[in-house]
């Protein structure tokens, strides 16, 4: 119970706000059908100063569960690369015995305050939107009822992925770990450790706390009442590198109203921790970055599409402190 809360306190996946303002998808790309096989993704970004360069690939989920995922031109660069810079995340770092004594605290961590449920923390309209959707993607589960509505839109979202024949892309992470441990290529992790010093006393905070995730929920319910469709056109531009296709297409995404709900919690501003999470991963990936092209004359690194191409590119921030960009032909 405490890993699934983890990612939404740490703001992992990827990942990741919104690219821009929610579009529908072209009419003509709106079909069901899914590339499967053997699929290239998109071509490699290219940062670099002088002779030395680094290399990043760009990823997006959802993909296709069957989608069998392999780039020649991917396999060739990390190959030859010195150093492998994970995704960026922030994480935190708890020992098997301290985990042990904050069992009692994580006890009712996924439950309403109260005791109340979701007919009595969400308005009329969104719940009664929400009747049908439970229906159709987790049956007869009833515990959800009880449920903050941050967590239950977490598993909607999961359940409806898997209903359409639609993963997190984890083939694509596999394969790169695989390659990176078949030529022992040096791997620097990205991110930040976050203190665990007051986890518990922030867990009990959270249990007693009321979150405003309203807006989570109701656009975990938008993009599920409207953008299966296009997120099948975005996972197929992604799966045949279609640059072009990928930079038109919106990237409608309800993590920004989720992260948001978290970071504007009353127990994570009693939280120095957690603090301006965002940025400072941010930060320190750009710091790992620069260090990785000032000592190899190839290194290469994963970032989500969004980190890439958002308005909060982590290539502009490279960018903008000299480095040369090259986007994939």
């Amino acid at each position: 119970m405490f890993k699934r809360l983890l990612p939404t306190l740490c703001l992992l996946l990827p990942l990741t706000a919104a690219l821009a303002q929610e579009e529908p998808a072209p009419a003509a790309e709106t079909a069901t059908v899914l590339l499967v096989g053997q699929r290239p993704g998109p071509g490699l970004w290219k940062v670099s100063k002088g002779d030395h360069t680094l290399w990043v690939f760009g990823t997006y989920s959802p993909l296709p569960d069957k989608l069998e995922w392999r780039s020649q031109e991917v396999e060739k660069v990390l190959a030859q690369s010195q150093e492998y810079l994970a995704p960026p995340r922030a994480q935190f770092k708890i020992g098997f015995f301290k985990s042990l004594t904050m069992l009692p605290t994580l006890i009712g961590l996924e439950k309403n305050p109260d005791g109340a449920t979701l007919k009595d923390v969400l308005p009329a309209e969104v719940y009664a939107r929400w009747q049908p959707l439970k229906d159709k993607y987790l049956g007869k589960n009833s515990g959800v009822e009880r449920e903050r509505p941050i967590f239950v839109a977490q598993k909607l979202y999961e359940a409806a992925l898997k209903q359409s024949g639609l993963t997190r892309g984890a083939a694509v992470d596999k394969k790169i770990d695989g390659i990176v441990k078949q030529h022992d290529i040096k791997v620097t992790e990205t991110g930040i450790k976050l203190d665990t010093s007051n986890a518990s006393e922030a867990l009990s905070d959270f249990k007693k706390s009321q979150l405003a995730d309203t807006a989570c929920f109701t656009k975990t319910l938008d993009r599920l009442e409207s953008d299966l469709d296009a997120m099948r056109v975005r996972a197929n531009a992604w799966a045949k590198g279609d640059i072009d296709a990928i930079q038109k297409l919106s990237f409608p995404d309800q993590k920004a109203a989720c992260d948001d709900a978290m970071l504007n919690a009353e127990f994570v501003k009693k939280q120095p921790a957690l603090q301006n999470v965002k940025e400072r991963v941010q930060t320190a990936w750009v710091a790992a970055a620069e260090k990785a092209l000032g000592h190899n004359t190839s290194s290469f690194a994963m970032l989500s599409m969004t980190d890439i191409l958002g308005g909060n590119s982590y290539l502009n921030a490279l960018k903008a402190k000299g480095y040369e960009v090259t986007s994939p032909d």
